[in-house]
């Protein structure tokens, strides 16, 4: 038996057991996600010469992110401002990458490709050089 919407079609319904699946399914890749993030910029942190732990801590984690580019802890209210918080996200990249040696390629692989980048900052060859100069 079939239920009729208001046009006259049958009505398609999506099964719970697969919409509960589905949104399980994505729980779980930003999981994945979350871990990587933590891992990296754990290993971030502690080449800076910054403790670790600080990157599972919601706002102390980006509070040292300025720390180790070099600005101001108060730059996080630039976080809770629309279209402003993109603006800094990307300086921040950017003088995270200078910190780290590297050049605006690499920066545009971290606005573009975080994860991956972030992954091999962490655990490549990078060195922390300190904060970059302006």
């Amino acid at each position: 038996m079939y239920d009729y919407n208001a046009y006259g079609n049958a009505a398609t319904q999506v099964p719970p057991a697969a919409l509960l699946a589905f949104i399980g399914a994505i729980w779980l890749v930003m999981l994945v996600f979350v871990v990587i993030a933590i891992i990296a910029y754990w290993k971030i942190f502690t080449k800076a010469g910054k403790p670790g732990w600080a990157a599972i801590i919601p706002f102390y984690n980006i509070i040292i992110l300025l720390e180790i580019v070099g600005r101001p802890a108060w730059w996080i209210i630039f976080m809770f401002i629309p279209l402003a918080n993109i603006v800094v996200a990307a300086v921040i990249l950017h003088r995270l990458s200078r910190a780290f040696g590297h050049d605006i390629g690499f920066t545009i692989g971290l606005l573009l490709l975080s994860p991956v980048f972030m992954l091999i900052l962490a655990f490549g060859e990078s060195r922390y050089l300190g904060v970059p100069q302006p």
